[in-house]
């Protein structure tokens, strides 16, 4: 089961580097139909793998799938919405992956306890994947209203050359790759501290995180206002700072404490995950396409950076360890963006 999540996670890296280049020569609406139809193809490969082989090799396509979905939908928000309601946006579009993680785990897992795990592919995700093609169809306009004759023909490698000539949006990448690094120290290794530290049960740690996901969904709704109120790049200076500071929750020593700055910790991960992809897709307005493809492969570079330095820390130090190091890293995070990240839709005089 790792080497089917890695297989799909390298893959949806190489993918995000690939789809950089083909956002300046097909429409949005266009990539985000291709990348559901590769996830559609992955749920009924999955469903039907005859061995483990050609479920690797299937599966792996939802990783590509996912890796143009995740940034074409953030990059649409820049073709259709005014720059004051795309933060807003972002913000329901993230609050909407939390919110499918909250209502979908447990369906699935009723489904396979019932039916075996080929139906929680087949009678779940493939009709789930369907219907979001459908709506993307029949929902999203063919054309955008900000970027109408901005589809010519450019070079594949103009949309990177544009982003790496840019020292803002290039800092905006590291930032948005160590403060990954932080969020999967919580996705990974949250669980078994609980059940190591405090000797929880499974069950009461599932609560836990249903918990976490209502916390980030309420986060993720809340930034637009907030970035509407104090700008993108202030929220998210804040939002990383805090995310590693509350990374504590591994070395505090009482249950209720080490919980409360665990859900502190959520909420302000969600917060800096709204505010950093809304500030990452302002930094080169020509190239929004582009900018989120490279901004999602950071991510994911982050994660896997994340997930392995997380286990290395566990096997040298202990999880007060781990806490100690990947809090730094966010606070490393947040003097990036405060350092080198500007917000484009800021005037010199309001960025100071």
């Amino acid at each position: 089961m790792g080497q089917i999540q890695t297989a799909s996670s390298l893959v949806a890296l190489t993918s995000a580097l690939l789809l950089g280049a083909l956002t300046l020569r097909f429409r949005g609406k266009s990539l985000l139909m291709a990348g559901l139809v590769f996830v559609g193809i992955s749920a009924l490969g999955g469903g039907l793998a005859p061995n483990f082989g050609t479920m690797l090799v299937l599966y792996s396509l939802a990783g590509l799938g996912t890796a143009v979905v995740v940034p074409m939908t953030t990059a649409l928000v820049a073709d259709h919405f005014p720059l004051e309601k795309r933060t807003h946006a972002i913000g329901w579009l993230l609050a909407a992956q939390s919110l499918s993680t909250l209502v979908g785990s447990p369906i699935v897992g009723f489904i396979a306890g019932l039916w075996g795990w080929r139906w929680a592919f087949l009678g779940f995700s493939l009709p789930i994947t369907l219907l979001s093609l459908l709506l993307v169809v029949k929902g999203l306009p063919s054309k955008s209203r900000n970027r109408e004759g901005m589809m010519s023909k450019r070079s594949h490698l103009e949309g990177f050359r544009g982003i790496f000539a840019s020292r803002s949006a290039v800092a905006s990448l590291i930032g948005v790759a160590l403060s990954a690094a932080t969020w999967q120290a919580v996705m990974t290794y949250s669980a078994s501290f609980l059940r190591h530290q405090f000797l929880i049960p499974l069950a009461h740690v599932s609560l836990f995180f249903i918990v976490m996901a209502f916390l980030y969904t309420v986060g993720s709704l809340t930034t637009g206002r907030l970035v509407n109120r104090a700008g993108r790049k202030p929220i998210t200076v804040v939002a990383v700072l805090l995310t590693g500071i509350f990374l504590s929750f591994y070395i505090a020593t009482n249950l209720w404490l080490s919980l409360s700055l665990a859900a502190l910790c959520v909420f302000f991960a969600s917060l800096r995950a709204t505010a950093s992809s809304s500030l990452a897709l302002e930094q080169v307005p020509r190239f929004p396409g582009t900018m989120m493809s490279l901004n999602s492969a950071a991510f994911s570079m982050g994660s896997l950076v994340g997930a392995g330095l997380g286990g290395l820390a566990l096997l040298l130090l202990d999880y007060r360890g781990l806490g100690v190091i990947f809090g730094s890293i966010g606070v490393v995070a947040a003097i990036v963006f405060q350092m080198f990240v500007i917000d484009p839709t800021k005037t010199p005089t309001q960025r100071s």
